[in-house]
């Protein structure tokens, strides 16, 4: 196969999304504010390059509360916490800043309305994802996690004249998340939808300009870290739409050199807590490879930019 016969079909929208840009730049801007150590209780965003740049900067990344000195600043992540969090936080004195993504703060309110109106809450979700359990920790004596559809069975018997309503994690893949729902209609009819699609906008998006390329696809690359949903999802949708293989790597050097042979037209994409710096580097490994025709195909275009905490902003002047 000749160098002219290769392909690349470059995904757009891809990478960083307005919730995680919010996320980083809270990090950032709180070290440069107060100087290291910041501590972030987990990883601010679900991309190892991301958390290692920002520890070599002097974040110091941690998986509970409690292991913070008292008063020291602390981050929560991208993903959101529950109220249990925040209270350890405030007995523990310290200064906390919120990266939540506004959208799954959406999600949050949503619970708690519900909870307050006398709802159960299905959430479709993934088991042990800190957003699911920062969703859940709003109202855990009403919430009951669906995790796939094989967690359709699982949940107990509801009432018929019990209000019931589901919502979801906001990084799921569209498609499989109405597959869910269409079942669990089935098994309660009187289901109610939320007031709004909870599934975030760049994650449908993501999804979306995947599914436009990956027919033409002999090979789909999803940069993306193996702990990000919203990048495994994006590899489960290739293939559903029709991608010859499907991969996710981290970082260009884990590309394996088999995966091009024979191959002639390769789409990249990344997840939304992914930098463009990591997908110009698989750009560049792919030339070096013969695929120097790159074509970028665009379904949509963004423009939310989401404000910073408020201690973070600048002064007005």
């Amino acid at each position: 196969m000749s160098d002219d016969e290769k392909l690349v079909l470059l995904a757009a929208p891809r990478g960083y999304c307005a919730g995680v840009d919010r996320a980083v730049e809270t990090v950032e801007k709180a070290l440069d504010k107060y100087g290291a150590p910041v501590y972030v209780r987990k990883e601010i965003v679900h991309n190892r390059y991301v958390v290692d740049t920002l520890a070599d900067r002097g974040a110091i990344f941690v998986d509970e509360t409690d292991e913070v000195p008292k008063g020291s600043h602390l981050v929560f992540s991208a993903h959101g916490v529950s109220p249990a969090v925040h209270s350890e936080a405030r007995s523990l004195n310290l200064q906390t800043l919120d990266a939540t993504c506004p959208l799954v703060t959406k999600v949050h309110n949503e619970v708690k309305r519900f909870a307050r109106d006398g709802f159960q809450i299905l959430l479709v979700g993934h088991e042990g994802h800190e957003e699911v359990e920062g969703t859940a920790g709003e109202a855990p004596e009403v919430t009951h996690l669906v995790d796939g559809v094989e967690g359709v069975a699982k949940l107990p018997d509801f009432l018929d004249n019990e209000p019931l309503v589901w919502l979801s994690q906001t990084t799921l893949s569209v498609d499989e998340t109405m597959q869910i729902v269409a079942l669990l209609k089935e098994r309660f009819p009187h289901l109610q939808n939320p007031p709004s699609d909870d599934i975030c906008y760049a994650t449908q998006n993501r999804q979306v300009a995947v599914k436009a390329i990956s027919e033409r696809c002999d090979l789909m690359i999803v940069v993306g870290s193996q702990n990000s949903s919203n990048s495994k999802r994006l590899v489960e949708v290739a293939l559903e739409a029709g991608a010859n293989a499907s991969y996710l790597v981290d970082y260009a050097n884990q590309i394996d050199e088999a995966w091009l042979e024979g191959v002639s037209t390769v789409g990249v994409t990344s997840g939304a807590s992914v930098p463009e710096i990591l997908v110009r580097e698989v750009l560049d490994l792919l030339a070096a490879h013969g695929f120097h025709n790159v074509e970028e195909v665009t379904t949509a275009s963004e423009k939310i930019v989401f404000s910073l905490p408020r201690a973070l902003r600048p002064a007005r002047t």
